[in-house]
């Protein structure tokens, strides 16, 4: 059984006849079936028995059918109902639309509305850039998907996936004031797709592709990037990139070796992995061995994608051939964004000394987190439960922050490599520890300081462009 998590988290309703049974007996009942109890409250009180809810993080709706046949099964005690308390958040979905100005009279819906409204229609219908401060593109995103890809599901289409990108337009709006709304596109052809998001464009400042599969979204993205003046993001690719280059930036740091002099092997080639070794190539890695299920890319091999072949022409420098494990024995860095369980503690212990260890497949890593610590120096997962988080939400909502603020037309390589150090430079050197060396998705200064470093790299590449066509 899998470990109680709060997101399969339930309130039971319990009656309980007289005094039969204490509040502290309840408790131990629950918590033998393996439930954590995080809650426990008196509803109803009198002199027939007391009604009381307990709510505990489970391991799913098995455990939770576990934990309601325990309770039923002992004399004086009733379950009423249990509550599913992920369901709960999720009833009605998690966004809404509030206005940012108030209607309180026939002025103001004379400005609001008709017929002062349309002096400001007639204004953008002159000088269309000015969307973008006088409506909502201002500060608006898209977060767009067909629900092909989704993390740790895969497909399952576009209405199935709409609760993952309510949670991500949340993410925006909590983390940074960024207005965003879910796009779910009941389509997979990637023709439909681009034509669809370029005829929604007009009213976004940007677009975050999201759970597309590859490699379909390579040539979305590419596409959309060359026929829209909006930032496009496809963030399963370079929120990841960003974030792992950030956590690489600082376990370097911890460790004392250097970005250029390092031996890197990715797992999965994907579009979280070539993502990944893309920037880690700008920023300045010369050593990087990609790795698919067949084992290393290297030079002399053909391949059926393009990201494939820029993998072969651009990594693994020394021509290194074999299996995961094989090309793993002596690499300073390990990346796995591929699947769980491909590797134990004893492939770790071939790596160099102080060797980083980052195994970002969720929920299981691609090698156990305690394992790989006895050999590693610094470990990293995409797991929240364990140290040294690799969370795209350090990332993505202070990109679009600065972006936005920016007025920006597109993004490049340079704002994601300032967003990752941007990202690093939150944690100082009194903080950065093997056990810390990414900071918590809660830390407030996050946000703010991406969105500073990205704006800044954005208005610096677009002054440089006007500098140009002068």
């Amino acid at each position: 059984m899998t470990s109680p998590s709060p997101g399969s988290s339930i309130t039971l309703r319990v009656e309980v006849d007289g005094d039969r049974v204490s509040t502290a007996e309840l408790a131990t009942i629950v918590a033998e079936t393996g439930a954590e109890v995080t809650g426990f409250d008196t509803v109803e009180s009198s002199h027939h028995g007391t009604v009381v809810d307990i709510t505990c993080n489970t391991s799913g709706s098995v455990h939770a059918d576990q934990i309601r046949e325990a309770l039923d099964a002992q004399d004086g005690l009733r379950v009423r109902n249990v509550s599913d308390r992920t369901f709960l958040m999720h009833l009605g979905g998690k966004l809404s639309v509030e206005p940012t100005v108030t209607l309180r009279n026939r002025d103001d819906l004379s400005r609001a509305y008709t017929p002062g409204v349309a002096r400001v229609c007639m204004a953008i219908a002159r000088n269309p850039e000015d969307a973008r401060r006088l409506t909502i593109k201002r500060n608006t995103v898209a977060v767009v998907t067909d629900g092909t890809a989704v993390l740790g599901l895969g497909d399952i289409g576009p209405a199935a996936a709409l609760p993952v990108m309510e949670g991500k337009a949340a993410l925006f709006k909590q983390f940074a004031g960024v207005d965003a709304w879910p796009v779910c596109l009941d389509t997979t052809d990637t023709e439909q797709i681009i034509s669809i998001v370029k005829a929604i464009a007009p009213s976004y400042g940007g677009v975050n592709l999201e759970d597309i599969s590859a490699p379909r979204c390579f040539e979305i993205e590419r596409r959309l990037r060359e026929e829209l003046d909006i930032p496009v993001f496809h963030d399963d690719q370079h929120g990841t990139a960003i974030v792992v280059l950030a956590a690489l930036i600082n376990a370097l740091r911890v460790v004392g070796k250097k970005i250029g002099d390092v031996r890197i092997v990715v797992s999965g080639v994907g579009a979280a992995g070539h993502a990944v070794i893309q920037l880690l190539h700008a920023q300045g890695a010369r050593d990087i061995v990609a790795c698919n299920r067949h084992g290393a890319i290297h030079a002399d091999q053909t391949h059926a994608h393009g990201h494939l072949d820029w993998l072969a022409a651009n990594t693994n420098p020394e021509g290194r051939t074999g299996t995961l494990k094989e090309v793993l024995a002596g690499a300073d860095v390990f990346i796995g964004l591929s699947a769980p369980n491909l590797l134990d503690g004893d492939d770790i212990a071939t790596m160099a000394k102080d060797a980083v260890v980052m195994a970002l497949s969720n929920p299981d890593p691609e090698v156990p987190p305690a394992a790989a610590a006895e050999h590693a120096a610094v470990v990293a997962t995409g797991r929240s439960d364990f140290p040294n988080q690799i969370n795209n939400v350090l990332a993505f909502p202070g990109l679009f922050r600065g972006l936005l603020d920016a007025g920006a037309h597109e993004i490049d390589t340079p704002m994601l490599v300032a967003a990752a150090k941007a990202i690093a430079d939150c944690v100082s050197d009194d903080e950065l520890t093997t056990g810390y060396i990414i900071p918590s998705v809660f830390d407030a200064r996050v946000a703010p300081a991406v969105a500073a470093a990205v704006k800044a790299a954005a208005t610096g590449a677009e002054e440089s462009s006007e500098g140009g066509e002068r």
